[in-house]
Parts: C-alpha cells; structure tokens; sequence
C-alpha cells in the first residue's frame, strides 16, 4: 500500500518519577517500506505513576476504539492476507468520526481492499470519495503497485478521465500538473488564446458601431453611406469574429488532446519492467539511459521480429535500444495469484520504495550507474494487462484499430518518438537513431 499505517500509541511506566507527557500527533500516515509491509509508526505516550512507600501496581485502562486505531488494524490483518476482516476494520473507522486524514487513509485502504478482490466499481467508489472529500492525490493512485490489478480495469480508464476534466473537483491538482507540463511544451498557447480574445472583442465592438452604419445605407437618402461599403466593412468583422472563435475552440481542442497525450505518458512512466537481472524497475527510471521500442502483437510475430532484431544487436545497443515485447492476450492469460498482499517479497525487494523522494532515487547518479549495468537487450513486461491497456489507448488516439501489431518507439527523455503499424524496420531504425554519445542523443535528454 502507499499508505501506511497510523501511529499507533502504547503506554509505558515510569516508576519513582511522576511525569506526564502529551500524546504527540503524528504525520497520519508514510508511504511504506521497501518490503511491501506497512511501516507502523509507534509514539510513546507515559502515564503518571507516583512513588510511595507501600507497593502498587499500574492499571492500564483499555483505550477505546477509535478510527486511528481500526486503521491500523485494517493494516496489519490486510498484511496477512485477511483481507475481509481488513476491510471491516476499514468500514468501523469510517463510522467513528475520523479526521480528514483518517478517512482519506480508510478510504485509500478500503480501495486497495477491493481493487485485491478484483472489485473495480467499490474501489472506484474508495477512490473518488477521496479525491472528491479528503484532498487525495492522484498521483498516489498511479504510483502505488498495490494498485496495479486496478488499473488495468475499466473503472480506472473513467476515473483517470474524470481527473483529466477536474470534474466535480475530482483531480483538480492532477488537472493542475497536467496543465503546468502543457504549458512548458506549448508556451504561445495562451498568448494566442489572448489575441484571439481581443481581436475577437475588437471586431464585436467594430461591428456594433457598424450596424447603425448599414440600417441608414439601406434606407438610403442624403448623407447616407455606401451600401457596398458598409456592408464589406460588417461582412469582414463578422468574418473575423467567426474565424478567430473558430481558432479560440481549435487551441482548446488541442489542448486536451495534449493533455490526454501526457495524461497516457504519466501513465506510461508508471508501467513496470523486469530487467534481465530479475529486477522490476518502472519505465521513469530508464530515462536518460535508453529509448524503449515496444512490440505489441501476436506471439509468432513479435518472435519473428525479435529474431530480425538480434542480427543489428551490437547497433542496437550503440543506440540504447531495449526491446519490450508486449503479446496481445498474455494479461487475461495469466491467472491472479492471490496467496498474500501485493507483490511478491522478492519483486518487491526489487522495487523501489515510492514516496516524496521517489524522483530524488530516480534521479540518483548510484542509481543509473547501476541500471545501466543491469540493461541488456531486452526486458519483460509485468502486469501485462495494463501495458496491453495502455498501447490500445495509445492506438485509438492515432486512428489505429486497437489490437492491430503495431511499434511505438520512446525517446530518451520517456516521449513516444513515432509509431507504426506492424513490425519495425530495423535497420531504418539504426539509420534514423543517433549514438547514445552523440550530440543529438544528449540534446534529447
């Protein structure tokens, strides 16, 4: 889960001292630690014992139950597998009056619960009660692999696209990002989008002063103005108006366009790989170090061009090529295995921890240095069903019929550089690729 527990509180006995101590409010909840497990943070809290000459015994009163602590309970039994009892624990901190943090945190839970059943529609419900009530962002929904069997679902798709639109205050920061990352590839769009406005504004105001103008010149008489005049004089100002409005919902257009395009690139980022090492890294922590070509299509073909492939290696790996082979059918192909939590111990040994400092680890010179020595040619795709879901998306934005084999080639930076139908060329793509040491490769970081 990306959200971990709660503090819990124990108490502690002083003898010989009388001491009191406040319970110290905690952060509500981290992400968690590199094992999967939920990192339980614990403070103390002293009692007041008094000394005196007769002996006495502490009586420790039992704490009532609070959201707090049904939350971290709901953890620890979801830590076990005991995923029924986890998510009654869920439902009882919802019913205790939490704060804000609490129910964001039983709510997240709750949705990991159901989104483990293979319950899309519930954990959608989770989910969009928290973004909509609780502040949650959504970035922790594409971050947390827990949560992986989820994206992979329709209900995901649709609640991605709310947050995409903001509706209903449902991803307004998520909107936000997507707005600020838009900018920065766009950045005359809103000095357009201004011109548009006040040219537009100009014409109105021209054509308003216009119409006087026209009404005397039909009417005709003396003094009255051209007629021919003055009706070009209202047909360009009407003609302007229509094509600068027409220009002003284009640039809209195509900016949600390009945010849907970032929207499936975050996505992208967040999809996971296993190295040839047997380490799972996401796709984001391959940035900088190689240009991804993925192959999706029926087993025989992707065979066939990953054969074709092994004839240009050495250029290949010249130029930071990795293979990612995606079989159409492979996802709803393997079976679920639901014999504990999340990932395995030993794949998420291999993941990274995701937190704040996510980007930080990324980024990190120790870190490249050592997936570029785990890099090889190739590298196996995990939770095939959400890199299958993504690829058609990708595809019907392009006007491509979704299931077709098709390429899409990455850039340096995370980028689709181009796609096409079928199987690539690959000594087109060795002409069309610079070095990883040449200067357009380094432009491209």
């Amino acid at each position: 889960m990306a959200v971990a527990a709660l503090p819990l509180n124990h108490h502690l006995l002083l003898p010989c001292f009388s001491t009191s101590n406040p319970r110290a409010r905690t952060q509500p909840w981290r992400s968690r630690g590199r094992e999967g497990v939920p990192q339980t943070a614990r403070r103390a809290r002293f009692s007041v014992t008094s000394c005196s000459s007769s002996t006495s015994q502490a009586q420790e009163e039992e704490a009532p139950a609070t959201a707090e602590a049904c939350v971290n309970t709901g953890l620890q039994l979801f830590s076990k597998g005991r995923v029924k009892e986890a998510l009654s624990q869920f439902d009882t901190a919802l019913t205790l009056n939490p704060n804000p943090m609490e129910a964001q945190a039983a709510l997240y839970n709750k949705a990991c619960c159901h989104a483990y059943r293979g319950e899309g529609k519930k954990a959608a419900d989770c989910l969009r009660t928290a973004l909509k009530e609780y502040n949650l962002k959504f970035g922790t929904i594409l971050n947390d692999p827990d949560l992986a069997s989820f994206r992979a679902l329709p209900e995901f798709k649709e609640l991605q696209e709310e947050a995409r639109l903001g509706g209903e205050d449902i991803g307004y920061g998520f909107r936000r990002d997507l707005k600020l990352i838009s900018e920065v590839q766009a950045p005359f769009r809103g000095v357009r989008r201004f011109f548009y406005v006040a040219f537009s504004a100009a014409a109105g105001i021209s054509f308003f002063f216009t119409i006087p103008r026209l009404i005397r010149a039909i009417e005709g008489g003396d003094g009255a103005p051209d007629l021919w005049d003055t009706a070009g004089n209202a047909a360009i100002n009407i003609g302007g108006i229509v094509v600068l409005v027409a220009l002003f919902f284009w640039d809209n257009k195509k900016e949600e366009e390009q945010l849907e395009q970032i929207s499936r690139n975050e996505t992208l980022s967040r999809l996971p790989l296993r190295l040839s090492t047997n380490r799972v890294v996401e796709l984001v922590q391959l940035r900088d170090t190689v240009r991804p070509v993925i192959l999706a299509g029926e087993k025989e073909t992707i065979a066939l061009a990953m054969q074709k492939a092994e004839r240009f290696r050495t250029e290949l790996l010249r130029r930071g090529v990795l293979l990612v082979p995606v079989i159409w059918g492979e996802g709803k192909a393997a079976p679920l295995e639901k014999k504990g939590f999340g990932t395995s111990p030993k794949a998420a040994a291999a993941l990274p921890s995701i937190g704040e400092d996510f980007e930080k680890r990324a980024q990190s010179v120790i870190a490249q240095s050592k997936l570029k020595a785990e890099i090889r040619f190739k590298a196996e795709v995990v939770s095939p069903g959400e890199w299958e879901r993504w690829i058609k998306d990708q595809q019907k934005s392009e006007g491509v019929t979704p299931g077709e084999d098709v390429y899409i080639i990455l850039r340096l930076d995370g980028r689709v550089r181009r796609s096409g139908k079928g199987m690539p060329d690959w000594q087109q793509i060795v002409k069309e690729l610079p070095p990883m040491d040449a200067l357009l490769s380094k432009l491209e970081r």
